[in-house]
Parts: C-alpha cells; structure tokens; sequence
C-alpha cells in the first residue's frame, strides 16, 4: 500500500451534536471505534466501502442523564465475546454496554463528581479517575478499592501491562503509581494539571499537561524526556505499535505527530480544542474537537479524501479565528509585521508558524513539509479582554482579581472574583453553583482562572519557633495537669486515658487493657494461649482527658488580645464555662447543656484559626454528651460539622487545630448521631485524614490511628467491602511514615479488625501487601503489646 509518510485528511464524521470528548478503538467489528461526545451519547462507527472512504454509525448508546466525558473497551470474555463498552459522564456514573442494545447493561455508581477517565486491564478491571479526587478499581460490577492521595481532580489513568500496576495523573500536577491499591511512588516535574497517559511498555510510559509538554518516565520514578511543541493544554495522547511513536491533541487546535523523538507533523484543525485521539489497528488517526466532528488521517494514499474535500478542510481552516489567550504567539505590533512576501521563503520545520500582515488584518500560516508551502491556518484576533486589578473590591469584599466572564453569546456578563491563595478548582465550583451554571464549565473556569492568574501565587504563613500550640509552655490541648492516674495518657503523658465511655477499665483477668495502661500487662500465660484481647475492636476509643480550668484560663487569655470584632462577650465567656463544665462533669447534677450553648459553641468554633484551639478542646469534650452528639452531628448540621473540621485538618494547618479536630472526629463515636455522620462521610474524612500522616507529629498520629480503627470498628461485622479497603488502604499508608509506637499499635488493631473473620477483607489485604509491610513489628518486645498484636494479625493473613 503505497504511503506519503505524511498524514492528510480520510474523512470528517459529523455525527454528535456537542463536543467529541472521549475516543477508544473496538474490538469489534474490525476497524471500528467508539466516540462519546457532551451530547450524552456514544456511539460505534465501523468503516464503509463507499468512494469517500468513510464511516458508518454502526451503534448508539445512551444511558447518561449528563455529557459523557470518556470511553474504553473492555476486553473480550466468554461471556462477552465481543467485549463491552464502558463510558463515564458528568452524571458521577459509568455505564457499560454491549454491542447488542442501547441501553446500558449496568451502571457503576460510587465517584462523587465526574468520572472523567477510564482504562480496561485483565480480567475485566476496569479504572476510574474522577473530579472527586480519587481513582476507583472496579471488578464484576463491584467497586474493589478507591485509590486515595490526589488533592485535586483526577484527570487521567491507565493500566500497566504489569499486573497490579496503575498510574493515574491529577490537576495536583502529580503522576503516581499504584501497586495492589497503595500508592507505591509519586512522579513530579509537570507544572500544571497533567491531563493524559499512555503505555509504552511494562516499564515506561508518557504523561501530557496543561504546562505545554509531553513527558516520558521510568515505572522507577526517573522522567527520560521531555518534548515541546504544543502552545498551550495537551489533552490525550496515544502510542503506535512500535512503542515510540505517539501522537497528540490540544487546546492549541492541533493534532502532532512524533517520530523518533521528534514533532514531525502538526495538523491545525478548525476546531478550537482537539479533546481526544485514538490510532486505529491500520494506523489512520482518529481525533475529536469541541465542535462535534470525529475526523480521520491516513498517510496511505489510497485512503486519503479526495482534491476537493481536502481542498475544503484548508478552505475551513483558513477562515478560523486564532485568539492570542490561547496561542503562544508572542507579543504582536502590527507595523513590525511583514507582507505576503514573507511567504515565498520556505519554513525550516513542519509546523511552522508565521504571522502577516494582511492590511490591518494579522493572517497565520503554517507550513507544511509534505505540501512544500505555507497554508492559512486562520486569522489572528485581539489580545487579553480580561479586566483584572489588585485590590478589587466586589460586593463589599477586596479580592487580588475580578474577572468578567462571558458565558452566553449576547447574554449578561457575570463576575469572577478570585484571590491568589483561593483554590482555582474550588472558585470555579462554586462559581458555577452560585450562578447556576453547567459543571461541564468547570475545567474551563477552572483553568481560565490559573492561566490568567500565573505567576500570582502567595503560600500560607509558616509558623515560627515555640509552642505551635499555645506559643507558651502553660497550656496543652487536650491534656490535663492531673498526673495521680495508674496508667499515664499515651496522647499526653498526663492522667489516665480511658477508651469508650467506661469509666472504671480495671483488668480482672490480670491482663491490663492494651489501650489505657491499667494493671501490670505482661506476656505470661494468658497471652501465650489463642486467646486475642486486641481485636476485633468495635467499641469507639475516645479522648476524654481535660483540665476545664486551663482551658478556661487560656481561653480567657486569647480573648483578651483577640481583634476587637472577634472578641467574646462576657456572657458568652461565661456561657462557654458553663458549658465545659457540664461535659466535664461526670453524673454531673448540672442541668444538661442547652440551644443556646450548643449554638453558641458552634458558632464560635469558627473563630480566628490561630486563637480556636482552646473552643476546639471544648468541642472535643462537649460531642461525648448525648445531646451535644445528637444536635452537632444531626442529619441537618452534621455535614457541616464534618467539612468544619476537614477544613482544620488540611495538611498546611496549624497542628493544634489538626490534632483537635482528629480528637473531636474519634469522640463523635461516642454518640449514635455522631457514628452515622461519620459513616456516612467515611470516604471524604478517611481521604482528608491520609494525608496528615505526613505532618511530623506524634499526638496526631496516634489521633489519626485512632479515627481509622474507630472506623474500622464500624465497620468489622458489615459486607462493605469498599469501606474495610478504604481503612486497610489508609491504614497501610500510615504505616510507611508513622514511626510512634501507640499510633502503630492502634494502627495493627484497625488493621485487624478490618480482617477477622472476612475472608474477602484478608484477600485484599494481602494484594495490598500488608503482611510484608507491618511483619517487623512482630519481634517488638517493648511495648510487648505492639508485637503480640502484629502476630495475631500475620496469623489472620497466614
């Protein structure tokens, strides 16, 4: 078959109605694909015998209630010879089709934003990424595991050929690599949202990203190459057999070609984002764009379109517009410009491009190494329209930036109001919420705001030397100055810490309680026996230390120098005493805590986050009271309660207010209001409480332990198969940087009351490697509870 070595236009498919934003070659029939588009459909087109060389819709499917966003084949099976399709959409689902029907044969539900990628694996694995932050692993219509540690929206993710290795890539600008569930290795060097992936081999693959660049890296960690060309966001990208070559799409209306290292081809297309490429089993390119059309590109002659409809795709392209805010033109002075004469002189590179001066217009060329010429590739519009300013104010607020958005041809133009430490995915949500706007915007508002907004960043405050707590040395959260208990406080090394709501923990066995300390704990004969007093664990391990009076007296302290908006009334001060005392009052004959006082704490709680500890503290004790419990952790205010305090936890925060809201979430079990409000946030607090395993403090670990068994706890006797995999995964994680010996204890029982007596939880807790990982701890002999624990797990997962 004869072959230009250059590729040009086979045909152009207009079969959606919106934005073609996902393609992916089918197993069958041969030479067919699959497109999914905004329109809500997909739909498979197999290859025609007509003279224009074109494709027939074989298929259509639909099952989405919103734009489907991308597709992958799932590889053939007895039961399904011909494979099946999966599609993901805005709607949060994944549906799955056959070639047979055009409804869905079943819908895959858990993500809680966009799914936005997907990939196939063996034996019918299929992986999500999604605008939710997680990657989800799914298997015989059943979610296995949620892979956890993206802190923005998972954008791209891909299976291995390996078994068990999957990549996923984030707007967090992070590559990482999982193995069995766990997040094995992390990849950073992109500067912007990576956006795409794809396989080279089992040791190797590509990454693209908003930043302009396409990387290659090792499975080892090392990036190999970088290769510039695009001028502006990389979409997709997809390898040719041989395992070198690949193509590109991107937000610059270009498809590129790469041989051997090098851009060799670029194809401009009259479409401003080229969303999604695919390379066909004969090598013809597909490609889709935001306006609708599936367009194909050979380079075997014989499959090209004909004089005339190649002669009308140039023809449409050249009468495209180019805005300067989306091309990386430079800076244009029309005067500085040649004329048409600039033209006769040939390009040094495919690709090319030239401005010219066209009377007062500005025409762009490019040039075209198989044509030997320049073709008009549209014509250049103004610069930037938007109106930015430092210091705006808005609606009474001053804010770094106001842009003005133009969402509807002709419509009314709506403000963006945007300050430099804002999350840009966070502003462009709500934003959209707030103006009642479709969230298939999101990216674009998204990637709107950091694009115009480059080079503007402000980081949070670090702290300075001294007490992160207090700055002094009087008062500590959450301790107690009372040091006459037995067994000393392993959060505080004060007092005797009590777990649950038992206020009396004395061993009559002769074993103390591996949690409090209490009695002479030794491993004599009782534990030599199978008898395992560790786990499983189901009652809520609490924080119930306190000293009122010093929380009072610090509280009072801050006050005093608090801004004069934040300060606390008298009555309020006195109210919040009142309060504390009644929680910390055991068969106190106080009358129980009112409204009014439980309204009060909460409203303070959201006081200045360098002064709020010592409220924190109060919340801690006051959620143990049934009635506090009920009103904070209720169905209506509940949520709110929750994202309050995952507000406190974020990584950058102030470890007194972590470790606080750590202790509140773990004393919210106490209560039946408490424990079903964190169950029903299990996946958002568990993902958020991850990431504080890396903050270098002991109390906050052992907190963080404490929250995952207390979870794990809750969920021992129940068939949730994603809740025990999401506490092992965050468990497992833990166990790599938590180095205290109490948090590692009390990670060991979350870990085996995850397992005992499922055999389902064991297996995946050996894909995960847990075994090898935790097998060190068996041999600890102080504290003798740390490798008797580790024992009894290894025997459940023997």
């Amino acid at each position: 078959m004869a072959s230009s070595n250059s590729y040009k236009l086979r045909c152009s498919i207009p079969g959606h109605e919106m934005d073609v934003r996902g393609l992916a070659t089918a197993v069958f029939p041969e030479g067919a694909f699959v497109s999914v588009s905004r329109d809500r459909t997909g739909r498979v087109w197999v290859p025609n015998s007509s003279p224009d060389k074109g494709f027939t819709e074989m298929h259509c499917m639909s099952g989405h209630s919103n734009f489907v966003s991308c597709v992958c084949v799932i590889a053939p099976n007895e039961t399904y010879p011909r494979g099946l399709i999966a599609t993901g959409g805005n709607d949060n689902n994944i549906c799955v089709f056959t070639l047979d029907q055009p409804q869905p044969l079943y819908t895959l539900q858990g993500h809680k934003n966009t799914v936005c990628t997907l990939s196939s694996g063996k034996f019918g694995t299929l992986l999500s990424g999604s605008w939710d932050t997680t990657a989800k692993v799914w298997l015989n219509e059943k979610c296995m595991m949620t892979l956890l540690g993206h802190t923005a929206a998972v954008w791209a993710v891909i299976i291995l050929p390996e078994q068990g290795l999957m990549l996923s890539g984030s707007a967090d600008k992070t590559i990482k690599l999982w193995k069995a569930g766990r997040c094995e290795r992390t990849f950073t060097g992109h500067e912007d949202c990576v956006r795409g992936l794809a396989v080279i081999s089992n040791t190797e693959f590509f990454s693209c990203s908003n930043d302009t660049s396409i990387r290659r890296w090792l499975v080892t960690g090392e990036c190999v190459q970088v290769y510039y060309s695009h001028t502006n966001y990389i979409y997709s990208l997809a390898v040719f057999p041989n395992s070198q070559d690949f193509i590109s799409t991107g937000e610059d209306r270009s498809l590129r070609i790469w041989r051997q290292g090098e851009c060799c081809q670029t194809i401009r297309l009259p479409a401003q984002s080229v969303w999604c490429c695919c390379i066909l089993p004969n090598g013809d390119i597909a490609v889709g764009a935001s306006d609708g059309i599936v367009r194909i590109f050979t380079e075997a002659e014989d499959r090209m379109a004909s004089a005339e409809d190649l002669q009308a795709f140039e023809d449409e392209l050249s009468k495209a517009t180019i805005d300067l805010k989306t091309e990386d033109l430079g800076d244009i002075k029309l005067e500085d410009l040649p004329g048409r004469e600039h033209l006769n002189e040939p390009g040094n590179r495919d690709g090319q491009t030239r401005l010219i001066k066209d009377g007062q217009k500005v025409e762009a060329f490019q040039w075209s190494v198989s044509d030997g010429r320049w073709m008009k590739i549209g014509d250049v519009v103004g610069g930037s329209n938007q109106q930015t300013s430092k210091g705006v104010v808005y609606e009474g607020k001053e804010y770094d930036y106001v842009f003005t958005i133009d969402m509807n041809e002709g419509g009314p133009s709506i403000k963006l109001p945007y300050n430099v430490t804002d999350d840009p995915w966070l502003v462009a949500h709500n934003f959209l919420q707030k103006n009642d706007l479709s969230p298939m915007f999101l990216d674009q508002v998204a990637n709107f705001i950091i694009e115009n907004t480059k080079g503007h960043v402000v980081g949070p405050a670090q702290t300075g030397g001294g007490d992160p707590f207090t700055g002094g040395s009087r008062y500590v959260p959450g301790s107690s100055n009372d040091s006459s208990g037995f067994g000393a406080d392993p959060f505080t090394g004060a007092g005797r810490y009590i777990p649950g709501s038992s206020s009396n923990a004395g061993a009559t066995s002769g074993v103390a309680d591996p949690f409090t300390g209490k009695g002479a704990y030794s491993s004599a004969a009782q534990t030599q026996t199978s008898t395992n007093i560790y786990f499983p664990k189901t009652d809520g391990v609490t924080f119930e230390q306190a000293s009122a009076p010093q929380i009072i007296a610090k509280l009072k302290e801050l006050n005093e120098g608090a801004p004069e908006e934040h300060k606390l009334s008298e009555e309020t001060m006195e109210s919040l005493e009142g309060l504390l005392l009644v929680v910390c009052g055991a068969n106190s004959p106080e009358p129980p805590p009112s409204i009014q006082q439980i309204s009060l704490l909460w409203k303070v709680s959201h006081w200045p986050e360098d002064i709020v500890f010592p409220v924190l503290d109060i919340l801690r004790l006051a959620v143990r009271h049934p009635q506090v419990n009920e009103s904070l952790c209720g169905e209506a205010e509940g949520v709110q309660l929750c994202n309050h305090l995952l507000s406190l936890m974020r990584p950058m925060g102030r470890p007194a207010n972590q470790l606080l809201a750590l202790r509140t979430l773990c004393n919210c079990f106490s209560g039946q209001h408490g424990r079903a409000l964190l169950i029903s946030q299990r996946e958002t607090v568990l993902s958020h409480v991850a990431d504080l395993a890396a903050v270098c403090n002991k109390n906050i670990h052992i907190a963080l332990a404490t929250l995952v068994l207390n979870y794990a706890g809750c969920f021992h006797s129940q068939p949730d198969l994603e809740a025990k995999a999401q506490c092992l995964s965050v468990a497992s994680r833990a166990l790599e940087t938590v180095q205290d010996k109490e948090a590692v204890f009390r990670l060991l029982v979350a870990l085996g009351t995850t397992v005992a007596l499922d055999q389902t939880a064991q297996d995946l807790a050996r894909s995960l490697g847990v075994a090898s990982q935790i097998s060190k701890y068996s041999t600890v002999s102080e504290p003798s509870k740390l490798g008797e624990c580790c024992q009894l797990v290894l025997k459940e997962l023997h």
